[in-house]
């Protein structure tokens, strides 16, 4: 065997032994892997509002106040305060005989008892004054529930009469003179006012003729 040949063979067999050995080395290399983990996103658990019970209201029924206690009932109009005109210090009972008395201590004697009605809110008395010899002085005296209020006007008229009434008002005639009329002998006509009880007021729902005039037409 020539020498270029041998040296051929130990190169083949180097060569053979240095795959051997890069087998080995590769088969006890220590292979570190990363396995990926998965990251599991939990749900953000939103909390449910449960809606309250739906809750009914029961309404409270109120009671209107009633005047004086008692039993409600449709409003009217009677009520305690007097009125604007009424005279202070001025009292009755209730009944036409305590009404009566009362007329007389002002002076006045009454025409006609009967005029006075105890059922209605509103009642009246006519008088004529006593200090006149021929009667034509005369005024209307209002109560309520049998306490006195007052009267029509401020000065007496020479007639004046009842024409009709209700609970709350009154309606009166006046007779009316012209400025050249005796007191016998009236030419003016006849004037109607009447005269309403409401909410505590008694007041003329019309003009009251005057007391006296020496141009127009008068209560004398």
């Amino acid at each position: 065997m020539t020498s270029g040949a041998r040296a051929a063979i130990m190169l083949a067999t180097g060569a053979a032994m240095g795959t051997l050995i890069g087998g080995c080395g590769s088969s006890s290399k220590a292979v570190s892997a990363t396995i990926p983990v998965p990251t599991v996103s939990q749900p953000i658990q939103t909390a449910t509002q449960t809606p309250p019970a739906h809750t009914t209201s029961t309404p409270t029924a109120t009671t209107p106040a009633t005047p004086n206690g008692g039993t409600p009932g449709p409003s009217t109009t009677r009520s305690a305060p007097e009125p604007a005109f009424a005279q202070q210090g001025a009292s009755a009972g209730e009944g036409v005989s305590a009404a009566m008395a009362l007329v007389q201590a002002k002076g006045y004697t009454v025409k006609d008892p009967g005029e006075y009605h105890s059922a209605q809110t509103l009642q009246v008395l006519v008088g004529t004054r006593l200090d006149t010899g021929d009667a034509y002085a005369q005024q209307a005296f209002f109560f309520a529930d049998g306490h006195f209020l007052g009267t029509d006007a401020k000065q007496a008229s020479a007639m004046v009469h009842v024409v009709s009434q209700s609970d709350t008002e009154v309606t009166l005639q006046y007779t009316l003179y012209r400025p050249s009329d005796a007191l016998c002998c009236p030419g003016g006509g006849h004037a109607s006012v009447s005269f309403a009880l409401n909410d505590g007021t008694l007041a003329a729902l019309g003009p009251i003729p005057p007391a006296s005039s020496s141009t127009g037409l008068s209560r004398q």
